[in-house]
């Protein structure tokens, strides 16, 4: 028996991993009437939140810097339907309806909430997946790529404690850097009748690793800031429990000066 750390957490809800328990893996589905050439992409990210792919779902649906599309294909000209999800609303599935264009300014604004922790806790959330449909109607490929040359700033890192950007990387990409930096993988799949290709690594191309190394460079700078600042996640989305019964213990050791 090997004993290794955390073993099975992020495939069984009940596994030990020595501080917290996950929620199973996360899952991502979508309907819809099949086209002749039906195509995809599956993103999949490690070390951050749900609320990652906020930016770039945005942008690449609903910003014509990032999808020409917008202007240029008749099929976009209406924009896009955006249902978006209040997560801290743990009781039942709440949710708005808001279209771009018209709307856009309203989904800026509630896309500044990030994934919050759920009953006050960690309770496992950072390795969301997304699917994304393209070409045709939707944005094309490229253009829901992209959004990912940012490197914008999500939760997650260290312990899902910290802010740092998140690397487009190739497909099996390890962790390393402060467990992290925080990733994304990209597979694009087409189907037709059912049947799947063989995935494409999105992300593995030579352009990439310019990406690549843009971000390394942001991830150090941010971390040379340590716990300061905006460099961890402001006290209400802390993920480990630790500094909140700290913060508890020291809040009943103050005493107002006379």
């Amino acid at each position: 028996m090997q004993h290794l750390y955390g073993t099975g957490q992020d495939l069984l809800k009940d596994a030990f991993s020595g501080n917290v328990k996950g929620m199973g893996p996360a899952v991502a589905e979508i309907k819809f009437e099949e086209r002749p050439n039906e195509s995809f992409i599956f993103f999949a990210a490690d070390k951050t939140e749900s609320g990652a792919y906020n930016l770039p779902l945005y942008l690449a649906f609903a910003d014509p810097i990032y999808n020409a599309g917008l202007m240029l294909f008749p099929k976009m000209e209406a924009g896009f339907k955006f249902v978006i999800m209040d997560v801290a609303h743990t009781e039942a599935d709440r949710i708005i309806m808001l279209s771009s264009p018209q709307d856009i300014c309203d989904i800026v604004v509630l896309l500044l909430y990030k994934l919050h922790n759920i009953a006050g806790k960690y309770t496992g959330k950072d390795d969301p997946v997304a699917l994304v449909r393209v070409q045709g109607g939707f944005p094309a490929i490229g253009e829901v790529l992209s959004p990912y040359n940012i490197g914008h700033f999500v939760a997650g890192f260290m312990r899902g404690s910290h802010n740092g950007p998140l690397m487009p990387s190739k497909a099996n990409t390890t962790i390393s850097f402060f467990d992290g930096p925080p990733v994304v993988t990209a597979q694009a799949f087409s189907m037709r009748e059912g049947k799947f290709t063989e995935p494409a690594d999105c992300f593995d191309h030579p352009f990439w690793d310019h990406v690549r190394d843009q971000v390394s460079q942001k991830a150090i700078d941010l971390r040379r800031q340590g716990f300061s600042g905006c460099a961890m996640l402001p006290y209400s989305e802390l993920e480990y429990g630790g500094i909140v019964e700290k913060m508890k213990k020291l809040d009943e050791k103050f005493k107002i000066k006379e």
